[in-house]
This record gives C-alpha cells, sequence and structure tokens, in this order.
C-alpha cells in the first residue's frame, strides 16, 4: 500500500476530530476549557478515559510484551498483575479521593494541597505534575509518532521536524478552544476506534491462523505465553509487588494527575464521577486481557510465517534473544520482530491493506487521547496553580482566555522541543528511563495527599516542604541501584512508587506539627 493513501486517511482522522472540536467548542469559556462546565456526560467520561489511560505505548508494548524473554521465559500475560492493581487502585479514586475534590469543589485537585498546608506545599505538587507530564507525554508522543514516521513519512520524504509540528498542530486547533468540553468527545471517538481496530486485528488473525479464541489461549499456554503470575520474590516481577505496585501507580498517576482528574470532576454529580471510575477500570482491565490476547496472537502469526527465535550474542555472551522473520517485500532481508516491533512490522508488513489502515488509526488513536488531555491539563495546570488565574481580579475574562491561549501554545512549543530530542537521542533505553522517571516524580505528590489524608497534623509554609519533596525521589533511586547488593538479591521494580511516596510521607511528617499549633496553617478535613 502507498505510504500517500496511508496519510490520507491520518489526514481524513484529523478533519473528523476538528469537525467534533468545532461542534462542542461553540460558546466556550474559560469553565469549559478547565472542567468542562461540571456539566460531562459521566458515560462519555468513562469510556474516553480508556484511551486516555491506555496510550500509544502501550497499544505497541503490551502486545509486543507477550513473546519477549524476561528472567528465562516469556513474559506471557503477566501485565494483568499489574492490571488487578488498577481495580485496587480506581475504587480508592472512587471513595475516597473523589469525594474529597467534590467536597471542596475544585478545578485543580493540587488546590487541595493549598488549603490544607499552604502555598508552598501547592506550588510543588502542581509543579512535579508538570514536570512529570510534559516528559511522560512528550516521550510517548514521540514513540508513535516515530512508528508513523518509519512507516509512512519517511517514504514521502517529509521530515520528521515537519511530521511532529504537523501533529502538534493539530492537537492544538481541536483543543485551544473547547479544552475539557472537547475532549470529553474527541477521547470518546478515539478510544472507540482503538478498541475496534484492537478487536479487527484478533479475529483477523484468529481467521488467519483458523482456530478460535478458546484454541488460541490453548495452544499460547502450551508455548508459554500464558503465564501470569511470578511467585519469584526477589524477581521484579513478584506478583504482590505488581499488584500493589499497579494500585499505587493508579491512585497517584489517576487519581493525583490533574490531566485524569479533571475529566472526573467536570462530571456533575460525584455519583456519576464515582460510576464513571469504577466503570471505567472494570472495561479497561478487558481491554488490556484483549491486547494479551492479540499479543499472543501475534506471535503465534510470526512463528508460522517461520519466524525463529535466535541468542544475540556480545563478546560470545547470550544478552538477549531476537525472533527473526524473512521480509515479505524485500527479499534476502529479516526483520526482527520481538518486543514493540512486533505489532507495527506484523500490521504494516504482513496482513492486508485495509487491516494496515485500520492499525495505523488505531495506533493515533491509542496516541491522542494521552497527548490532547496531556496539553489541556498541563495549560489548566500552570494557569490555575502557577499563575494564579481564577483569582486575577485584574483580568476581564477576555483578558485571562488571552492568557490561557498565549500558555496552550507555549506547552504545544515546549512539547515539540521535547520531542526533538528524543529524535535526536535516537535511544529507545533513554526514552524508557525518561518514562520510568514517573516513580519518582508522582512519589512526592503520593506523600503530600497521604499526610493530607491519613492524618490531620499541619506543616509550616516554607520551602522545607519543596526540600523533602526532592531529597525523597534522590534516596529512591540510590536504595534502587543498590538494593541488590544491600538486601541479598531482592530488586526493586515497581513498588519504587511506594517507597518514594513513603520516604516523602515520613519526611513531611517529622516537619509537622500536632493542629493548632501553627496559625499560618490552615486544616482541611481529612
Amino acid at each position: 500500500m502507498s505510504a500517500g493513501l496511508l496519510f490520507s486517511f491520518v489526514i481524513g482522522y484529523f478533519a473528523l476530530l476538528l469537525v467534533v472540536a468545532w461542534i462542542t467548542s461553540r460558546n466556550s469559556n474559560n469553565d469549559t476549557f478547565f472542567i468542562g462546565n461540571k456539566n460531562s456526560n459521566w458515560m462519555l467520561v468513562a469510556f474516553g478515559m480508556i484511551g486516555t489511560s491506555l496510550s500509544g505505548v502501550t497499544f505497541v508494548s503490551v502486545p509486543g510484551g507477550v513473546g519477549d524473554i524476561a528472567g528465562g521465559g516469556f513474559k506471557g500475560f503477566a501485565y494483568m498483575q499489574v492490571a488487578i492493581g488498577y481495580l485496587i487502585g480506581y475504587a480508592v479514586i472512587a471513595f475516597v479521593l473523589l469525594p474529597l475534590y467534590y467536597k471542596l469543589n475544585l478545578t485543580s485537585i493540587y488546590n487541595y494541597l493549598k488549603q490544607r498546608f499552604g502555598n508552598i506545599a501547592y506550588k510543588t505538587g502542581a509543579l512535579f505534575f508538570i514536570i512529570s507530564r510534559t516528559v511522560g507525554a512528550t516521550a510517548r508522543l514521540y514513540l508513535v509518532i516515530n512508528i508513523l514516521q518509519l512507516f509512512i513519512l519517511d517514504r514521502m520524504g517529509v521530515p520528521f521536524v515537519v511530521t511532529a509540528s504537523f501533529i502538534l498542530l493539530m492537537i492544538l486547533l481541536y483543543t485551544f478552544e473547547g479544552g475539557v468540553r472537547t475532549i470529553v468527545y474527541t477521547d470518546t471517538l478515539q478510544t472507540t476506534l482503538m478498541v475496534t481496530g484492537l478487536i479487527v486485528c484478533v479475529i483477523y488473525i484468529l481467521s488467519n491462523l483458523n482456530i478460535s479464541g478458546g484454541e488460541a489461549l490453548s495452544q499460547m499456554h502450551d508455548r508459554g505465553y500464558l503465564n501470569i503470575f511470578n511467585f519469584d520474590v526477589n524477581s521484579k516481577g513478584f506478583f504482590l509487588k505488581q499488584i500493589l505496585g499497579g494500585a499505587f501507580i493508579t491512585i497517584a498517576m489517576t487519581g493525583l494527575d490533574q490531566e485524569m482528574m479533571q475529566k472526573n470532576i467536570s462530571v456533575k454529580k460525584l455519583g456519576d464521577s464515582q460510576k464513571n471510575v469504577m466503570t471505567m477500570a472494570v472495561v479497561m482491565t478487558g481491554v488490556l486481557f484483549l491486547f494479551l490476547m492479540l499479543g499472543g496472537l501475534l506471535y503465534m502469526f510470526a512463528l508460522s510465517k517461520g519466524g525463529e527465535y535466535q541468542d544475540v550474542l556480545v563478546n560470545g555472551q547470550v544478552v538477549g534473544k531476537q525472533l527473526l522473520i524473512d521480509h515479505p517485500k524485500i527479499p534476502g532481508e529479516q526483520l526482527n520482530v520481538i518486543g514493540d516491533k512486533m505489532f507495527p512490522s506484523i500490521a504494516m508488513n504482513f496482513l492486508p491493506p485495509a487491516i494496515s489502515i485500520i492499525f495505523i488509526i488505531a495506533l493515533i488513536s491509542a496516541l491522542f487521547p494521552s497527548a490532547d488531555g496531556a496539553l489541556t491539563a498541563l495549560t489548566s495546570s500552570f494557569c490555575i496553580d502557577i499563575l494564579g488565574l481564577k483569582e486575577r481580579d485584574d483580568l476581564d475574562e477576555k483578558g485571562k482566555k488571552k492568557v490561557r491561549l498565549t500558555v496552550h501554545f507555549s506547552f504545544a512549543i515546549v512539547f515539540l522541543l521535547c520531542i526533538l530530542v528524543f529524535y535526536w537521542l535516537n535511544n529507545n533505553s533513554i526514552i524508557d528511563i525518561i518514562l520510568d522517571l514517573a516513580g519518582y516524580t508522582y512519589g512526592p505528590l503520593l506523600g503530600l495527599f497521604s499526610l493530607g489524608i491519613l492524618t490531620k497534623r499541619r506543616i509550616r509554609d516554607s520551602f522545607s516542604i519543596t526540600i523533602v519533596c526532592l531529597v525523597a525521589p534522590v534516596l529512591s533511586y540510590f536504595l534502587a541501584k543498590y538494593a541488590k547488593d544491600i538486601f541479598g538479591g531482592y530488586q526493586i521494580g515497581i513498588e519504587l512508587l511506594i517507597i518514594n511516596g513513603l520516604l516523602t510521607f515520613l519526611g513531611l511528617l517529622l516537619l509537622s506539627e500536632k493542629p493548632g499549633r501553627d496559625p499560618q496553617a490552615t486544616v482541611v478535613p481529612a
């Protein structure tokens, strides 16, 4: 299939998003942008948030991990351990955090920290969110834009910088006016297309292999792809670590994240918002299972086409595995399709043109709910938390809108610069490290909110709060680096976020005082 035809579908997809944005942004104002006038439909928010939670990285990495090697065996369905933790985390969000946010009528969830501890805690929490979201969102954007570049735009002679600029311009155009109200609808559309693409790919490969879903799962089990629980206590994949880590990741990266929560608090009633969160949790678990099943099917498909696992040798030592398969269009050339390369390589080179188109649209649909939501949330957080826009009496509605649009455009430029840095580095391991930084940047938020919710203690409004929030991730880093030596082979994995949050909590607890002693602090009931 020609690159031009594939790109025409990308353009058509953007045109559809712009139409939706134009319809939903009419008669919008600043409250429309920030919280959707608190009039969003909970069912739309629930379904759309699935796309936000499952980024383009998930779309590629979860299926790609099934047949990849870890600890001498296949990773298989081990990601379901984390998904179980997600369910626990979403329950905490629905029945602990959301009642608090609605009670305080928050536009920015970090305003809770201001009411509970003071201005410095508030600014510190917002700043950690802004840094984390900017780095994480742009890393995810780069990974998916790079796939589009490799399979479509390179063949058309379009430079990477033009591709990245075009995609960011499209995101900017359909979010700059309507904000949250627009992305509630565009995320619903994009999640629909993503899930549809996922289901179509599963059905096609089942048909091509001439097996049923049950037979596929049975064959995956025989090949060792269906393993879920890891019982090795010292392993990073130990099931208790994965479940607890998944729960706290959800609490921190969804419940304490302005991007995710701004959609929830845009729902008028608390009860509907809680239904939204729990519905999304259940549906997302099913979608993740489908992604894992697709991964198993993709590896079985590659093996049926002559793919073979081979050792990767460095200085005579085996350092990993690769899965090599003959390129169907270039005689004599082989593709290594293991890991993140699996889904795009099979979809673009081995499946019919119609399936390739569906893959590209589904991939874009997986990309944009996380990117557009991040851009809108960062604009909201910077305007409200850093600039104090809602309290600015010197600006009328038109003046506030001008500031908000300027900030929105500025973050789009920051996104572009970060994406270009990732492109120039051209090192996937660096991107993986940057994505892992979420465990460090969300830890202080977890510690701050935990102290506020679980205790009634106060903290003097000083920069000592910021210092604790900076020191805790540094201590966590060194603890993770030397844990294997200190704890007799124990490796810190996904539970790093919990450790980071606990260190922050303990540090803040040492600074805190009992209620009634510090006249500077304002107590919000925990």
